[in-house]
């Protein structure tokens, strides 16, 4: 399928909130930047752990092409810190371009330094065996949401969403129309119009207190 131009800086532009209420799918809550001011859009490849395990991690990162984002399970057993400086150095060498782990992350300082784009469940500093099992490259479920490879991500301070690849092109279109909509809602805000009036809200069921004047001198 041939994707729509520019959807890389589409997405990052939109925004995960945007992309989610737009048909995107919101991963769960949990999911959250390492660091402050991580922004990601890229498409997944996919990665299954075994329970504090991050062997099938060290094998995508050797494994995915240029240009994706490690998209990693491993829900079972998330108190274990999966991912590190060492794998994003390795990660960041191999010209990949970011990790989702519902699961936890360490050397959080580090890897901020390195600006590499970190969304996880945790951060959590006992370290993961190196055994083996997992899987890379298949159907994965990530933060409650059904993940294939090559799935575009998305996500930043609101969190993170995913667009399978069939849906790119419709979601952007009703993403680009929910921005359009929301620009003129702001302008008629300004102007004085409401939330209510605007949504069409109906607000009669909500109890109503008269508020304080804001006038007069306090009582004694």
């Amino acid at each position: 399928m041939r994707e729509p131009a520019g959807v890389h800086d589409q997405l990052l532009s939109l925004g995960s909130a945007t992309i989610g209420e737009s048909g995107g799918r919101p991963l769960h809550p949990r999911i959250k930047p390492a660091w402050p001011g991580a922004r990601l859009a890229a498409p997944a490849y996919t990665v299954t752990c075994s329970p504090g395990d991050n062997l099938a991690i060290h094998v995508a990162v050797a494994d995915a092409p240029a240009g994706m984002a490690l998209l990693v399970d491993a829900h079972e057993r998330p108190e274990r810190g999966y991912w590190g400086e060492v794998l994003t150095t390795a990660a960041e060498a191999r010209g990949l371009a970011g990790l989702v782990i519902d699961g936890g992350v360490r050397d959080v300082t580090a890897v901020a330094a390195h600006g590499f784009p970190i969304f996880s469940a945790l951060v959590a500093l006992p370290g993961a065996t190196k055994f083996g099992g997992g899987a890379v490259g298949g159907q994965a479920r990530i933060g409650g949401v059904e993940v294939a490879p090559g799935d575009w991500v998305v996500g930043d301070a609101d969190g993170v969403a995913v667009v399978a690849r069939p849906d790119l092109e419709a979601v952007l279109a009703a993403a680009w129309s929910r921005a359009d909509k929301e620009t003129a809602m702001f302008d008629r805000l300004r102007q004085g119009s409401t939330t209510l009036e605007l949504l069409g809200l109906d607000g009669r069921s909500v109890e109503r207190s008269e508020p304080p004047s804001g006038h007069g001198e306090p009582e004694p």
